[in-house]
C-alpha cells in the first residue's frame, strides 16, 4: 500500500513537472535579439546628445518585435516624451520617426512599474517587423521635446525579440 502510495505521488509529481516544462516552452516563443539601454547623465539628457544603438541582424526571414524602455524619476517634468529615432540600414538606407511615449496619466500619476521615485516603461514600437537586409543595423534616439536640457530621464533603451 505504501509503495503504491508512492508511485502515485511519483506520478503526480512527473506530470506536473511536464505540463511545468511545456508551459514554459509554450510561453517562449520570442527570442531576444538586442537589449541595451543607456544611462543619461545626471545633468540630463542634452538636445545636441543622441544616444547611438548598433547591432548585428543575420535572419532577414522571420519576423521582429521592437520595445522602447525608459527610465524616468518623478522629478521629470511632463507627462510625456517625444524623441527622434532615425535607423540605418546595412546597406545605407535611412529611416526616420517621431515617437512619443506616455509617462504619466494626465491627472499626474505616473505609468509604468517601480516604486519609490523611480519608473520603468517598456513601449511596443513596431511589431513583427521584417528586417530586409543583413548585418549592422544602427538606431540613434535624439529627445526632442524643445528643450535644451531634458532633466528625470535616468536611461533608454532598445530591446528587439525574433518572433518564431
Amino acid at each position: 500500500m505504501i509503495i503504491t502510495r508512492m508511485r502515485q505521488i511519483r506520478r503526480t509529481q512527473s506530470l506536473i513537472l511536464t505540463g511545468l516544462l511545456m508551459v514554459l516552452l509554450i510561453s517562449c516563443n520570442n527570442q531576444r535579439v538586442f537589449e541595451e539601454s543607456i544611462k543619461i547623465d545626471q545633468g540630463g539628457w542634452h538636445a545636441d546628445n543622441i544616444l547611438d544603438f548598433s547591432t548585428v541582424i543575420s535572419d532577414t526571414l522571420c519576423g521582429y518585435t521592437m520595445y522602447i524602455d525608459v527610465r524616468n524619476d518623478i522629478s521629470y517634468s511632463y507627462s510625456n516624451l517625444f524623441f527622434f529615432m532615425k535607423t540605418i540600414f546595412p546597406n545605407g538606407r535611412i529611416a526616420k520617426d517621431t515617437i512619443e511615449c506616455l509617462l504619466a496619466h494626465y491627472d499626474g500619476k505616473w505609468l509604468g512599474s517601480g516604486s519609490g521615485n523611480v519608473r520603468f516603461n517598456r513601449f511596443l514600437f513596431q511589431s513583427n517587423i521584417q528586417l530586409p537586409v543583413s548585418g549592422t543595423y544602427r538606431f540613434e534616439l535624439e529627445q526632442a521635446m524643445r528643450v535644451e536640457v531634458l532633466k528625470g530621464i535616468l536611461d533608454i533603451g532598445i530591446r528587439i525579440d525574433k518572433v518564431n
